[in-house]
């Protein structure tokens, strides 16, 4: 069984060497990016990069005009993002909870922060998620594709397989819209896909504020696009 100790001790023997193979967005592949810069200009309200690690995806977010705060499980992941950004908010947080009043969020990225979580699990963090953002607001999902709730053999510890079409399945009975899926395949690499899903109104939600009234993101080793 993958927990919460087991994901924190192994990612925080291998921090360093996460940091110098990924912690900078230049590495990553320029359809991520893209994708990125896309989704931060469409954002209203602060924003959350929920498993940040070392905190290049939130300065990314930052640099965009995002009001953004990373939070991640690894205390050491925190450190480093806070010695690298300190201009930035990082805290330790379980994805779990998030410790934002309801609605609060205009988006939260999850870029490949979901695939250490047990499956049965991932319908809880997204219920979670779900609370934390307001209506019209937006969730950013990036994980590896694949047969949904399939365990594989993650440089660090254990990990999961997701489908678009059941990861997708999961955001709706969590109160979420798709409206975008992106794959990506390539020779050598395990497959990637993207989803971005926007929370629907329920009868008591409010809009959440436009960008900025408010103040002012799983990880692999091999294969990563993190």
């Amino acid at each position: 069984m993958v927990t919460d100790k087991r994901v924190q001790d192994a990612y925080a023997d291998r921090a360093a060497e996460y940091t110098a193979l990924f912690g900078s967005t230049d590495r990553a592949h320029e359809q991520d990016q893209r994708l990125m810069v896309r989704w931060a200009q469409s954002l209203r309200g602060p924003a959350i990069d929920a498993g940040c690690g070392p905190g290049h995806w939130t300065a990314f977010l930052a640099d965009h005009g995002v009001d953004a705060e990373g939070i991640d499980l690894v205390p050491v992941f925190i450190e480093k993002a806070r010695r690298r950004f300190p201009a930035i908010r990082f805290r330790v947080a379980t994805l779990r909870a998030l410790e934002v009043p309801d609605g609060h969020l205009g988006g939260i990225l999850a870029w490949y922060s979901l695939i250490h979580f047990e499956p049965a699990e991932v319908p809880l963090v997204l219920g979670e998620f779900a609370r934390c953002i307001g209506p019209g607001g937006t969730i950013l999902l990036g994980f590896f594709n694949g047969p949904a709730g399939e365990s594989f053999p993650h440089a660090v510890t254990s990990a999961y397989y997701w489908s678009e079409d059941a990861m997708s399945q999961h955001l709706v009975a969590a109160g979420f819209e798709v409206q975008e899926v992106h794959v990506r395949t390539e020779p050598g690499n395990r497959p990637h896909a993207a989803i971005i899903a926007v929370r629907t109104a329920g009868e008591d939600s409010a809009s959440p504020p436009p960008r900025g009234q408010s103040g002012n993101a799983g990880k692999s080793l091999t294969n990563s696009t993190s």
